[in-house]
């Protein structure tokens, strides 16, 4: 690809630059020299998008709710008014690193690929062509993850849906994790998105099932790593736990710090964020954190010839917000109550950037 010839790239120079230097260590500044370097910089995203169904009624799941006869009166009008929503809030991801905004963006809480189809097209989004992957899991309400890829930057390898199976009980039904590898503007990823089971019935009581989906997503990046030492794997989701809790930072092997972090290991930005008090959703006057990015320590080398981590964000814009009454300030949602208030969604998205250097490919 020339991508000398493309101006939608953004362009890391001399202000980012030191800004990027003066967050980092003493040792650090000398890479950053000679300030004619110039760094091309992709975010990717995750975004639980909060019952994201289209107004048909499936027979093979539960969404009676999400039809124009249902108790949510979920027509066409709303539909497209949600689509709307979704598309501005992915317009602007990432946006502020890149005028594409996010290059690869997991989904959760798709009903098919009949709704990842409309959204994508939607005219704020549209010009990205983002292509959804999907495959339709297990979910009784018909609840599934999902990835949407930018294919000027990402080049499609393959997908894998991996089921959840916990030990004595084989009847327990949930979302599937789903694995998407490729190339990153030639650079293989592969990118595991999650909606781990709710916290309903309490946390302690629901917590193993967490814990067994933390383990199969362990599993899944050994098993990239054995295969390719070095890989570059990202672990994203809502993962209904916080970045302190166990399923993440014992079952996941996740650390907040990445001093002297270990190859099976996990860097987890989104620690400090919650020690910081910051939250992606809300419920009963308390902010949780379940909405994560985490990177193998491989996209934490410092070596800039190939795509590093740079930073992480909550994007919990004003706009993003319940203007008013006893929610103000949470997440500005769909339904509350029962009743429609024609927001975005339960959650907040969050987004990593990566940078490389641009050596004129």
């Amino acid at each position: 690809m020339d991508y000398s010839m493309r101006c939608n790239y953004f362009w890391v120079t001399r202000l980012l630059v030191l800004l990027f230097v003066l967050s980092l260590p003493l040792r650090s500044l000398a890479f950053f020299d000679d300030d004619k370097r110039q760094f091309i910089s992709v975010p990717i995203g995750f975004y639980n998008v909060e019952n994201l169904f289209d107004t048909i009624n499936d027979p093979a799941i539960r969404d009676g709710d999400w039809t124009p006869e249902g108790s949510n009166r979920w027509n066409t009008e709303r539909y497209f008014e949600k689509l709307d929503n979704l598309a501005k809030v992915i317009e602007l991801l990432g946006q502020d690193m890149n005028p594409d905004g996010v290059a690869v963006l997991g989904l959760a809480e798709v009903e098919n690929m009949t709704v990842l189809q409309d959204l994508a097209t939607q005219e704020r989004i549209r010009d990205r062509n983002y292509q959804p992957v999907h495959e339709t899991g297990p979910d009784g309400r018909g609840m599934d993850v999902a990835f949407f890829y930018n294919p000027t930057y990402f080049e499609y390898v393959s997908h894998k849906a991996y089921p959840t199976v916990i030990e004595g009980r084989p009847d327990f039904r949930t979302r599937d994790q789903l694995l998407l590898t490729g190339n990153l503007l030639g650079e293989r990823m592969h990118f595991i998105v999650a909606h781990w089971p709710s916290r309903v019935g309490g946390e302690a009581r629901s917590r193993p099932l967490r814990i067994g989906k933390a383990d199969i997503a362990r599993h899944i990046i050994d098993s990239i790593q054995e295969a390719e030492p070095g890989a570059k794997v990202f672990m994203m989701g809502d993962f209904n736990d916080n970045p302190t809790d166990i399923s993440i930072r014992k079952h996941l092997r996740s650390r907040g710090t990445k001093e002297n972090i270990a190859d099976n290991e996990l860097y987890n930005p989104y620690e400090s964020f919650f020690r910081r008090g910051i939250g992606t959703n809300a419920w009963r006057d308390a902010w949780s954190l379940f909405d994560q990015i985490l990177v193998t320590p491989s996209l934490l080398n410092g070596d800039y010839s190939t795509f590093t981590y740079l930073r992480a964000e909550v994007f919990n814009r004003p706009f993003l917000r319940q203007p008013s009454g006893r929610f103000q300030g949470y997440p500005f949602r769909t339904f509350g109550g029962g009743v429609y208030l024609g927001g975005y969604s339960d959650h907040f998205p969050v987004y990593v950037v990566l940078i490389r250097e641009y050596k004129g490919e």
